[in-house]
């Protein structure tokens, strides 16, 4: 959208972010699980599956500018008072319907911008698959560091419980203290153990989105190495103009813009032409002789004078439904919009909050040793240790988890400036066309022009 109020067509810009976005990260293996994403995710598979099929359409609706040629072969034997004849005769008809009103033309027009759909469509599953794999990736690592939290601090739980079995002992502490000690300790075991559940679940749904079986796919301990790094953002409504998904809106904009067209060429006559040479003898020898030539042509104009509305409906109907895929477009871009704003505001919001929340765990610990230091000189009563430790193991837990959103909000900003992609890598109407006619039965290419061979 214009500064000004007004909509124009979006068109490709030069983006900061290219190519292979996650790269960004600085995670090898990152790195290599995504790469998995482009050739082996079946979501991806599909819509690769999806873009071929309308670019076959185009190749469909491209030949009809040509003539169809077809032959009848035929031999005819008859009797006659006991004489036999026979007739021989190789007919070829040719039929061709002249593009006079742009109706052949208007449908090349539509496949094309039905493939350069097809083909959007293919980027914004192809993204979308890749940004859940980040964002599923930086969970489980945050899940792992939750882990090795609660693995340390069950460690110092037990020594605790041992502390106070031995101040039970010499007669310092309760039996209740020491209830209190097995009770916190078996809470955290419990919570360790959820936290794998989580942590398996996550690794089979990255295994899903590289296409592996879940069983198949291990992925060891890490880490989150550190907080997200700058993600590059011009002009808003620049980078805007990178995303796949208002690329696909913009070419349904064109192709029922199209079929508005083609409703129009209704109201024309429609002129076909036709055309039959042919040879024919009674002697196979001679059935390729120039006597044996024969020739016949027609022309034909047909108009439809009352069709009772048909045709006004059908117009009325493609201009109402170009209507709402401009509506439709206009949305898609007011939602990228606040996408973006919003993952700009949560990594902002977030980066404050972080800051904070370290501060809360500084105390909390400094909290904590001050409180196991009176617990041991026997002036204060474990109950008060076991808050303080609840409330340093929290602090611990939320700042992981807010390192994670931070994380995920840079996968998520990076998907609403559209990744690397860039409008200018959908397919051209002479891509389209070269590619199918070609040859649509050999090799595949997919929308961003990588070679696929058929299974």
């Amino acid at each position: 959208m214009a500064g000004n109020g007004q909509w124009k067509m979006a068109t490709p810009s030069d983006g900061l972010l290219k190519g292979k976005w996650w790269e960004i990260f600085g995670d090898p293996q990152l790195n290599r699980l995504e790469e998995l994403v482009n050739v082996t995710d079946q979501n991806v598979k599909q819509a690769e599956a999806q873009f071929r099929q309308a670019r076959a359409i185009v190749l469909a609706n491209h030949a009809n500018y040509y003539p169809s040629i077809g032959s009848n072969p035929a031999i005819t034997q008859s009797y006659i008072e006991k004489k036999a004849s026979q007739s021989f005769s190789l007919p070829v008809a040719a039929t061709w319907e002249p593009d006079l009103w742009g109706r052949v033309r208007l449908s090349v027009e539509n496949a094309v911008n039905n493939a350069q759909v097809s083909a959007a469509d293919l980027e914004n599953i192809r993204l979308s698959q890749q940004a859940l794999l980040a964002t599923d990736y930086f969970l489980l690592a945050a899940q792992d560091m939750q882990l090795k939290v609660l693995s340390d601090t069950i460690e110092t739980y037990e020594k605790n419980l041992q502390l106070t079995i031995n101040r039970h002992t010499g007669g310092v502490a309760s039996k209740s203290d020491i209830t209190l000690a097995q009770t916190q300790l078996a809470g955290a075991k419990a919570q360790s153990t959820q936290m794998r559940i989580a942590r398996a679940q996550d690794e089979h749904a990255i295994a899903i989105l590289t296409g592996q079986p879940p069983a198949s796919l291990e992925i060891g301990a890490i880490m989150i190495g550190g907080p997200p790094p700058p993600i590059p953002v011009a002009v808003p409504s620049q980078l805007l103009e990178r995303r796949p998904d208002i690329a696909s809106s913009e070419r349904q904009m064109a192709a029922a813009n199209a079929n508005v067209g083609i409703a129009e060429t209704a109201y024309y006559p429609t002129l076909s032409l036709s055309a039959s040479p042919s040879i024919i003898s009674s002697n196979l020898a001679t059935l390729f002789a120039w006597a044996s030539r024969s020739w016949s042509s027609s022309q034909s104009i047909s108009q439809t004078l009352f069709d009772f509305g048909r045709r006004g409906a059908a117009l009325e109907g493609a201009v109402a439904a170009y209507d709402a895929t401009v509506a439709t477009y206009r949305q898609t871009v007011l939602s990228a919009f606040q996408e973006v704003e919003d993952d700009l505001a949560n990594l902002r919001y977030l980066a404050e909050e972080a800051v904070q929340e370290q501060e809360a765990v500084v105390a909390a610990q400094q909290a904590l040793t001050l409180e196991l230091q009176r617990y041991s000189a026997g002036t204060d009563s474990y109950l008060n240790v076991i808050t303080t430790q609840i409330i340093a193991l929290g602090d611990q837990q939320t700042a992981i988890t807010i390192l994670q959103r931070r994380m995920s909000a840079a996968v998520d900003l990076i998907k609403a400036l559209g990744g690397g992609w860039d409008a200018s890598t959908l397919p051209s109407v002479n891509a389209l066309r070269s590619v199918a006619v070609a040859d649509p039965k050999s090799t595949q290419k997919n929308a961003a022009g990588e070679s696929k061979q058929r299974p």
